[in-house]
């Protein structure tokens, strides 16, 4: 039996498109061109981020389950040793850094609400977008917790709770400068490009690990409403300091974000030049720097000081690119 291969049909504006593989194909081909742009990527970046946060809750908590089993008959609570916060660590990071890995380019690879809000606020993810990625990853949130219900034996032991004598005011600002360190490496690996962009998902893997080694004992570690939304709704369990687990990383983004803001007003790439440069680059920032401040044309000038034409917007699906902000 001789198999063809489906090949890619051009479309309008040179883009590749479904095969012609029968009626079904057809009519999905005329309604994704019928869809305006920017719902057919609102559509693909909210399904991205509801997948991704899935699975990497989903491989995440069946870890956190494995470190949490209790021997049959043993009623004592879990005492979160050193080895095993190490292993809860070890498996949330480099879970999330996988799934990162294969959804950046997709959706941006956020799985966090906490993490989309900060990238609203500082102008990498458009408003109307962040509330439809905020709501799929909570309920991604939930559905994984359920799924972890379901497919492991006993009870699911990886909702988060105060530990250790920590008090309501220390939980909570343990949650908020935890989720600094990982809103603020999101933003400095991801959102702001430079050349080692396409590791930035290692590097919030370690964030988070790092975020895990310091709070798992204290609070469980959440940093992320919608992982500590999902179990407490499968085990029907919402401690009266579940708050801390939504208002910490809420602060926690505004307060990054608001650093973030403040070292673009100081022009912080002039700060500490030549970091992510070749030696071509240098020599241009360099003479930049040696150049009066009052000689510098304002931005959107050429170098006379006139203000250069605006270029009309291209639609993305024409041009060959898109309007999303990679993450």
């Amino acid at each position: 039996m001789h198999f063809t291969r489906p090949t890619l049909s051009k479309v309008k504006g040179g883009r590749y498109g479904f095969p012609n593989t029968g009626a079904v194909m057809g009519f999905l081909h005329h309604y994704e061109e019928a869809m305006p742009d920017r719902v057919r990527n609102d559509m693909i970046a909210t399904l991205g981020e509801f997948v991704g946060t899935f699975l990497w809750l989903l491989f995440a908590f069946a870890i956190c389950q494995i470190a949490n089993i209790v021997p049959p008959g043993d009623t004592e609570p879990v005492i979160p040793t050193t080895l095993r916060v190490f292993y809860i660590g070890l498996g949330f990071s480099v879970s999330l850094a996988i799934t990162c890995w294969l959804f950046y380019r997709v959706s941006g690879g956020m799985f966090n609400p906490a993490v989309t809000l900060t990238l609203y606020l500082v102008g990498a993810v458009p408003g109307l977008r962040s509330i439809y990625i905020m709501i799929a990853q909570i309920i991604a949130g939930v559905a994984a917790a359920g799924m972890t219900s379901l497919l492991f034996p006993g009870p699911m032991r990886v909702d988060l709770s105060l530990g250790g004598g920590t008090s309501i005011s220390q939980g909570l600002f343990i949650e908020m400068f935890t989720t600094i360190l990982l809103v603020f490496t999101v933003v400095m690996l991801a959102a702001v490009k430079h050349k080692a962009t396409f590791l930035a998902p290692l590097g919030i893997g370690l964030a988070l690990f790092v975020d895990h080694l310091t709070a798992v004992y204290f609070t469980g570690a959440g940093m992320n409403p919608a992982r500590a939304f999902g179990p407490a709704v499968i085990n029907h369990s919402f401690p009266g300091y579940h708050w801390i687990y939504w208002v910490g990383p809420l602060l926690g983004s505004l307060v990054a974000a608001a650093f973030y803001h403040i070292l673009e007003f100081f022009d912080w790439k002039t700060a500490n030049p030549g970091q992510d440069f070749d030696d071509l680059e240098a020599l241009a920032l360099d003479a930049h720097r040696h150049t009066p401040r009052s000689m510098v044309p304002p931005r959107g000038c050429n170098p006379q000081g006139e203000e250069e034409p605006k270029e009309e917007p291209r639609n993305p699906r024409h041009s060959g690119s898109d309007t999303q902000t990679e993450v």
